[in-house]
C-alpha cells in the first residue's frame, strides 16, 4: 500500500491539536502537493522536505506524491510538519517501515542539509500527545527537555532526519529524555515561554499581565464564540 499515516500536532494558541499526516505515493506525473488548509510555511515544506531527504542520503520518489493534513477544516501553520511529512514520504515509498511510526507523535522543522531546527510550543505538544494517548514523541533535540518536563509520552530528541529515520527503523541508539524529578523545574521553565506562543491578541495579553501583576480578578467575554 502506498498510503502512509503519521501522527503529528498543530499549535493553535497554547493548545496542540492532533493532526494526521497522510501521504500517498502513486502513479502519475512526478509532483509534490500538500492539501488540508496549509499556510505558506507549510506549503514551503515541499522544497525543504525534498532537499532534506536527498541531502540525507535517501531518494525522493519520482512519482506523484500527495500529502493530506487531516482534519482539513483545521488551518495548519508553521514548519513543524516538515519532519512528519518527510518520514511519511519515506515510509510510503518503502524506505522505512510504517510499523515504526505507530502510536508516535512527530514534529520538527527541517533544514536543507537534513538537520532539525527547534519548534514552538514543545510543552503543549507533549501535553497534546499525552491527551491523544500517544506512546512516544519525536521532536528536535533542543525541544526535548521542555517536552519531557511533564509526565507523558516517551520523549526522543533527534538532531537530523537521518537520526529520526534510524530511530523509527530501530537502528539508532537515541536516548530517551528523562522527566525531571516531579517535573517541577522543567515545567516552570517551559511555562515561562508559553505566553509568547499566542499569536496576536495584544490587548488581551496586556490585560492578563496587568491582572496577574496586581492580583486582580478577571472576567473574559468573547462575543459570537462557539460553545461546545
Amino acid at each position: 500500500m502506498s498510503v502512509c499515516r503519521v501522527r503529528s500536532l498543530s499549535l493553535v494558541g497554547v493548545d496542540a491539536l492532533p493532526v494526521e499526516v497522510e501521504v500517498d505515493v502513486g502513479a502519475g506525473l512526478p509532483g509534490f502537493s500538500i492539501v488540508g488548509l496549509p499556510d505558506a510555511a507549510v506549503q514551503e515544506a515541499r522544497e525543504r522536505v525534498k532537499v532534506a531527504i536527498s541531502n540525507s542520503g535517501y531518494k525522493f520518489p519520482t512519482k506523484k506524491v500527495i500529502v493530506n493534513l487531516a482534519p482539513a477544516s483545521l488551518r495548519k501553520e508553521g514548519p513543524a510538519f516538515d519532519l512528519p511529512i518527510a518520514l511519511a514520504v519515506l515510509a510510503a515509498s518503502g524506505t522505512i517501515p510504517e510499523e515504526g511510526l505507530k502510536d508516535i507523535g512527530v514534529v520538527g522543522e527541517l533544514s536543507l542539509d537534513g538537520g532539525l531546527r527547534g519548534v514552538r510550543g514543545a510543552l503543549s505538544m507533549a501535553e497534546g500527545a499525552r491527551r491523544e494517548g500517544l506512546g512516544a514523541l519525536i521532536l528536535p533535540e533542543q525541544n526535548a527537555p521542555e517536552a519531557a518536563a511533564i509526565a507523558g509520552p516517551d520523549v526522543y530528541g533527534v538532531r537530523s532526519l537521518k537520526e529520526a529515520v534510524g530511530l523509527v527503523a530501530g537502528e539508532s541508539t537515541v536516548s530517551l529524555v528523562e522527566t525531571p524529578p516531579d517535573g517541577e523545574e522543567g515545567l516552570a521553565e517551559a511555562q515561562a515561554d508559553d505566553f509568547s506562543d499566542v499569536a496576536g491578541q495584544r490587548y488581551a495579553k496586556r490585560a492578563l499581565e496587568v491582572t496577574a501583576a496586581g492580583g486582580h480578578n478577571l472576567l473574559m467575554y468573547v462575543p459570537n464564540a462557539t460553545h461546545s
